[in-house]
């Protein structure tokens, strides 16, 4: 006598799953749920540990990326949420922030869709909205700012990159991976018209324990978060929003401003 093998009892999927800027409390409810529920979790390096402690028994596998080393490439990660669902598992690949802003969410669903793999997407706080919020900078201000623009400054080709308009005078630039070429995004900025003195903010480790708010102006950028060892994750803020809130501020002199800008 034979029997069939059995069928597995729900098909495999795929949820992008935003984790937020890192406290789990700013996780939302489906974010939450897809944690507890999921056979896989194939997380970013930027997920807080005790987010992922929400489902200690659960699979992990990290795919970590670094400026200059990728523990597992794009392609890579794609084919591994493919075959994992496909043996029928609900998997969650976990991103900080929103995997829709710099989280690479739109290669990894067309991905899925391409191999007839059901994905859905869960947002999350983005690392930009979950900073600014702690440093009680709005990115937009009825009085200063009505316009708001997400960039990334590690971008291969930096210099070709047009940010014309972007920043300045009634606008909010923030940018994300930017702390390694900040000088160099302080001297487009510049050469692209906005005042040297524009108001900028570094916001380091976003809504964790060990979150920083350093503010300064746009010609003293680099220097600035050369002195204060700022580390990433980081974004940084150009606008007048950035006056704002409670960033210290991290400007050594109006002396050194000014012979910088000269």
């Amino acid at each position: 006598m034979t029997t069939d093998p059995p069928s597995p009892s729900r098909a495999g999927c795929v949820l992008l799953v935003g984790a937020g800027p890192g406290d789990p409390g700013l996780l939302t409810v489906a974010a939450r749920d897809a944690i507890l529920a999921a056979d896989l979790i194939v997380h970013d390096g930027l997920v807080d540990q005790r987010i992922l402690d929400l489902a200690p028994a659960t699979s992990r596998i990290s795919v970590a990326k670094s400026r200059s080393r990728h523990t597992m490439r794009q392609e890579a990660i794609n084919d591994l949420l493919v075959a994992e669902a496909k043996r029928g598992k609900r998997v969650v690949r976990l991103k900080g922030g929103d995997p829709f802003i710099f989280g690479r969410g739109g290669e990894e669903a067309e991905a899925c869709a391409a191999a007839g793999v059901a994905v859905r997407v869960i947002p999350g706080i983005s690392a930009a909205m979950g900073a600014a919020a702690g440093a009680l900078i709005p990115l937009t201000h009825r009085a200063v700012s009505s316009a708001v623009t997400f960039v990334a400054g590690q971008c291969q080709g930096l210099g070709e990159q047009n940010w014309a308009g972007l920043a300045g005078k009634g606008r909010t630039l923030v940018i994300y991976m930017g702390v390694a070429t900040s000088g160099l995004i302080a001297e487009k900025l510049i050469a692209e018209g906005v005042a040297p003195d524009m108001p900028v903010a570094v916001l380091e480790n976003g809504s964790r324990p060990n979150a920083r708010a350093r503010r300064t102006l746009l010609a003293d950028l680099g220097a600035m978060i050369a002195r204060e060892r700022v580390q990433s994750p980081a974004v940084i803020v150009v606008g007048e929003v950035a006056a704002r809130g409670t960033a210290v501020d991290a400007l050594v002199s109006l002396a050194i401003a000014a012979e910088t800008i000269a």
